[in-house]
């Protein structure tokens, strides 16, 4: 990314802090909104690097993982599927909302009981007439309960016993679509979930986003690996936040000044490692799947770590109780597919020898 739009990002972050900071879960979207940090990572304003520089800071600053991956889920969704796959009507439909924060678009993928997982996915879109029907539930749709316009990943045709997918744009007050709600995971506020009911939606065929045979690996597939590539940028966020925070709840040692300076360096590789993951999404750069995978095993290894040295003080404060709380939460989000691709990871060493 450019340096003026990394400068760009920075002021942005910097004008949301100087009113945010007094009570940052105070209406902490529409502070945003003001902030100008909905246009973060849009057309004509940073790319996938200026999403992550901007997750990065939130966290680093807060400790609110959820704020910042709520934050990142908005743009990631607007930048990856809107601005990417639809078509200019679209595109001027609602990412000028977007940016301005009139709008919240969410993806919706995930099933209840199922997951994501492409075999098992109900939720389908029958063509009737000059557009779709669609019917079935998803879940655990991240910014659900805030969204003004759903993506719903639906099946469009089974072809050979295999399904295929399209991606449609739902507004909220579509006729048939019901907002559910789900339990609340404190440790994430203000991010939220829900579940979506379809009982007959029906929704033009303007509704259907990109030209594309199977939305599932056209879309759905690499945004997993572009949403888990940018979310280290929240790690590395929430690392800088638990350094500073034990920093000031230790005793001041040679020993410890020794062991904080060493997990200072542990730190900084993780946030250089995940610059150049997300740069590589850009397209600047290499694209090394190992980093990631790095990135997060050895945030890991630093997480404990902090906690070993936070134990050597009172009892952590709820802001930090809270932010290794969410630390873990997100951490077993995902993990069979971060499993997957380790594995994948591992198969590949040395195969060119053999």
């Amino acid at each position: 990314m450019p340096q003026d739009s990394s400068l760009e990002v920075a002021g942005r972050i910097d004008n949301w802090w100087s009113t945010a900071k007094r009570d940052i879960l105070a209406d902490p979207f529409e502070q945003m909104a003001r902030a100008g940090l909905f246009q973060i990572g849009l057309p004509g304003a940073g790319a996938a690097l200026a999403i992550a520089i901007a997750e990065q800071a939130i966290a680093a600053k807060t400790g609110l993982l959820g704020l910042a991956s709520a934050f990142a889920a908005r743009q990631m969704t607007a930048r990856f599927f809107i601005a990417g796959f639809a078509d200019a009507g679209q595109r001027a439909t609602w990412l000028p909302r977007i940016a301005v924060g009139q709008v919240c678009g969410a993806i919706a993928s995930s099933e209840p009981e199922v997951g994501a997982h492409p075999k098992h996915l109900r939720t389908a879109a029958e063509s009737s007439g000059a557009g779709f029907v669609v019917r079935g539930r998803k879940a655990w749709v991240t910014n659900g309960p805030i969204a003004d316009v759903f993506l719903v990943l639906a099946v469009t045709a089974i072809e050979d016993e295999r399904k295929r997918y399209g991606l449609f744009l739902i507004p909220r007050e579509t006729a048939g679509l019901v907002v559910k709600p789900m339990q609340t995971l404190d440790a994430l506020a203000p991010a939220s979930h829900c579940e979506l009911e379809f009982d007959g939606c029906h929704v033009p065929a303007t509704a259907l986003v990109g030209q594309v045979a199977d939305a599932y690996p056209a879309m759905a597939l690499p945004f997993r690996d572009v949403e888990d590539t940018v979310g280290t940028a929240n790690i590395s966020g929430l690392l800088s936040w638990l350094l500073e925070k034990s920093a000031a709840r230790i005793e001041r040692s040679e020993e410890n000044a020794l062991r904080l300076g060493r997990i200072a360096g542990l730190v900084s590789l993780v946030h250089a490692a995940s610059r150049l993951a997300v740069a590589a999404l850009d397209g600047e750069g290499q694209d090394v799947p190992a980093r990631t995978i790095g990135v997060r095993l050895l945030a890991r290894d630093i997480v404990g770590e902090i906690r070993e040295l936070l134990a050597q003080g009172p009892p952590a404060d709820e802001a930090t109780s809270r932010a290794l709380a969410a630390y873990d939460l997100l951490s077993s989000v995902a993990r069979e597919p971060r499993k997957v691709r380790q594995i994948r990871l591992g198969n590949s060493i040395g195969s060119e020898k053999q």
